[in-house]
């Protein structure tokens, strides 16, 4: 078996399957620690602005890199977008997002290193994803930065890698074409580890969708009854 094999087909789906069957356990025997242990009470200002900057880079991220893997050069040629408009326009985005991933993550890891009490509660696991979130955010930042000048033909080699695994038809040798440089494959084998690590690590609650919120009876906070005050009080003594 190759190294080749090994780094692209069999890590993705050994990665695929403890993601998806992690959830599944992790959902079944731990649903109360199915949450992102929120440190807001410990620590809420620089939290409030790191976590939006963090969540909306790492939304659109996730954005761009559904779009460049599902939608093929031939459906933007289709509706008129030329292969270097679509570059264009995902290069003003994985650079845009990236940035604003990079400042957010930042953020936290100084929140995490700043202040006491919060270093306090950050557990090994917590560690683990923020070096592999970390190696993540290099990666695929650089990969982008180094593909300004679209040297890497990657909607040509891992577009297509991946929407083969999607259907079970792998082709490994997608991803060690000529053109596929070293810190596009380093990216994608460092997000097959997230993949698998994530089941078992706070990230589950990416999956959380409060949708029973929409279906709830509303709730009443009704003030407590007024209390006659100490002025007003009736004179219970007894008289002679």
């Amino acid at each position: 078996m190759s190294g080749e094999t090994i780094l692209y087909v069999i890590l993705p789906y050994v990665a695929m399957t403890i993601f998806v069957v992690g959830l599944i356990w992790r959902r079944k025997t731990d649903s109360y620690g199915w949450t992102a242990r929120s440190s807001q009470l410990l620590e809420g200002r620089v939290l409030r602005y790191a976590s939006i900057i963090f969540h909306f880079g790492v939304l659109a991220a996730i954005g761009g890199h559904i779009l460049g893997v599902l939608i093929p050069a031939s459906w933007t040629e289709t509706v008129g977008l030329s292969e270097s408009g679509y570059h264009v326009i995902a290069v003003i985005g994985g650079v845009s997002a990236g940035v604003a991933v990079i400042v957010g993550f930042v953020l936290l890891v100084y929140r995490r290193i700043k202040f006491p009490r919060v270093r306090i509660n950050t557990t090994r696991m917590d560690v683990a994803v923020f070096a592999l979130l970390a190696f993540g955010i290099i990666t695929g930042m650089l990969a982008t930065l180094t593909n300004i000048g679209d040297s890497v033909p990657y909607r040509a080699t891992v577009s297509p890698y991946f929407r083969q695994l999607f259907i079970l038809d792998p082709e490994p040798s997608l991803m060690t074409q000529p053109g596929v440089s070293l810190i596009f494959q380093v990216h994608v084998i460092g997000a097959w580890f997230i993949f698998a690590l994530w089941p078992f690590t706070r990230l589950v609650h990416a999956f959380s969708v409060p949708l029973g919120y929409f279906k709830r009876s509303p709730i009443f906070y009704r003030p407590r009854a007024a209390r006659p005050s100490p002025s007003r009080r009736p004179d219970t003594r007894i008289g002679r």
